[in-house]
């Protein structure tokens, strides 16, 4: 699946992982939205969980995030083209938002879609660029697997529903 990012560029470049992403070739940014191909864009105000059955429905193989800073992630930024998809509870293990639930950063984005969609060595692929890229798998293993194997958004909803009641 090709990576892709909507980049606008407003976050400590120093920090931003979609343009270490960029620097190995792993992902594409595009700084407009009609640069950015159409696919499965990963917004948080979607109405639905992405789940395995997104990488047979949607007829496109491109996974896009949207890299901005947190205080300006309004819905207005996702008006990306695509099928939108929010991904469900997982925690962040990128030491600025350590063990917040649901402050990925892009990297960690990608990757948790990537693994919901089956895709696991193209996840730890793009999270081996940084050095706490493998927790986040590790923090993650039982929820990213248990919605893996979900048959539908639906069920990826009730799953996380078990996490948030907890």
């Amino acid at each position: 699946m090709e990576l892709h990012v909507r980049y606008e560029g407003d976050d400590d470049p120093e920090k931003c992982t979609a343009r270490k992403l960029a620097r190995f070739d792993l992902a594409t940014l595009h700084r407009s939205d009609r640069a950015t191909p159409y696919g499965i864009v990963l917004n948080p105000h979607a109405e639905r969980a992405l789940s395995p059955a997104d990488a047979e429905t949607v007829e496109s193989d491109a996974l896009i995030a949207l890299d901005c800073s947190w205080e300006s992630a309004s819905e207005a930024r996702f008006a990306l083209p695509g099928e939108h998809r929010a991904l469900p509870y997982l925690v962040a293990a990128n030491p600025v938002n350590f063990g917040r639930p649901l402050r990925l950063t892009t990297v960690e984005a990608l990757a948790a879609a990537l693994v919901i969609l089956g895709d696991r060595p193209h996840a730890e692929e793009i999270l081996s660029k940084f050095t706490w890229g493998e927790t986040f798998l590790e923090l993650n293993e039982e929820p990213l697997g248990r919605y893996a194997a979900c048959e539908n958004s639906t069920a990826v909803v009730a799953v996380q529903q078990e996490y948030l009641d907890r």
